[in-house]
């Protein structure tokens, strides 16, 4: 259609304009059909063997947080010094 054509009938909302996409897809060099599992230690068999060469590892994150520490604990006597406190303090 004519440009002119084509903004009148937008214009009276009979023509509706769509984008289509559509992408092709290929098998890549890379292609298998199994999922390949990275290896994440390096142990000491390995490197007696010299297998750890051959073998994909999986990158080290080194901007992880990690897990964080577990909390500490109040020490006895300091928690029978509260506890008293406490009644004390109840007691006026």
């Amino acid at each position: 259609l004519p440009e002119r054509d084509r903004t009148e009938l937008k214009r009276r909302k009979l023509l509706l304009e769509v984008t289509l996409k559509s992408y092709w897809i290929r098998k890549g060099s890379a292609f298998s059909t199994e999922v390949a599992r990275p290896e994440t230690e390096l142990t000491p068999e390995m490197i007696s063997t010299g297998s750890w060469r051959q073998l994909p590892f999986k990158p080290y994150n080194f901007s992880s947080l990690g897990l964080p520490p577990a909390c500490g604990h109040l020490h006895p006597l300091l928690k029978v010094r509260s506890e008293l406190r406490q009644i004390f303090l109840e007691m006026g």
